[in-house]
């Protein structure tokens, strides 16, 4: 078998589900910051992902007079997840994902309300109130948040899809910087937990699948690697090791040595 039979054949036993939504590929990308929209159609491919991002305010989906990214990243290839990227406000989110509906059917859609700062953390309380907006007016929702469990826990019952805290600021690329709290929001999740978000290497992503994430979200560790394809590459071999690793059940950590072999019948 080639690599992608390979890891076809290892995730396709091993599914996840979010509003009803059964995925394969545990790695989802996003759709900005690529060079032109071909190449980020020839990472979606090389990632393996069955779902992109699309940030509505940045993406062109109706202008055929310019590049459009469905010319490319085809909607019969990947789910598409219109998301509200660029968003200060409940208003701004909410009016966006309507107006996304409208166009394009998209029930199921990731929402992100930013601080106006230049971490660009989440907005928690205007999170929270855009998505009690969306999920009373019928939309499917999963949210961008801290990697807060209280805050995570006031979003799962409000109505949440799936909860994606972040590993580190957006577009960052630190990797995960609270491991306890994220932890302990894919313990107490009742719904899909993804990370999105301050993912920069494969490592990054094989650490979020040990902790048990169902799957992670990234866009500027692929788009701004200096080989793109080969770094989905790269993060879908990750995320489908860190799986296993998870799966597997790893050892025990210990204060002291453990040999391989027995001390005792020594010659």
């Amino acid at each position: 078998m080639d690599d992608a039979a390979n890891l076809a054949a290892v995730a396709a036993d091993d599914t996840w589900t979010v509003a009803g939504r059964t995925f394969r590929s545990r790695l989802i990308v996003g759709t900005g910051k690529y060079k032109d929209y071909a190449t980020n159609a020839a990472a979606a491919e090389a990632a393996g992902a069955e779902i992109v991002t699309v940030a509505l305010r940045r993406v062109n989906l109706s202008d055929p007079s310019q590049p459009m990214l469905v010319d490319h990243v085809k909607p019969e290839r990947f789910t598409f997840l219109p998301n509200t990227a660029g968003c200060f406000t409940g208003e701004e989110a909410v009016r966006t994902l309507r107006l996304a509906r409208e166009a394009g059917g998209w029930n199921l859609v990731k929402l992100e309300v930013l601080s106006n700062t230049k971490h660009l953390l989440p907005d928690m309380e205007e999170t929270l109130r855009a998505l009690k907006l969306l999920v009373a007016d019928g939309f499917e929702v999963m949210v961008y948040c801290t990697d807060d469990p209280v805050y995570a826990q006031k979003l799962e019952e409000a109505g949440a899809a799936a909860i994606m805290p972040l590993g580190a600021p957006i577009g960052s690329g630190r990797g995960i910087q609270n491991l306890l709290n994220l932890g302990l929001i894919v313990e107490q999740a009742k719904v899909p937990v993804l990370v999105d978000a301050g993912v920069g290497t494969a490592s990054d992503a094989a650490v979020a699948m040990e902790l048990g994430c169902d799957a992670v979200l990234m866009n500027t560790a692929i788009a701004e690697a200096k080989d793109p394809i080969r770094m989905a590459r790269a993060m879908r071999h990750a995320v489908i090791a860190g799986r296993e690793a998870y799966l597997a059940g790893r050892m025990p950590k210990r204060m002291y040595a453990d040999p391989s072999s027995p001390l005792s019948g020594l010659i």
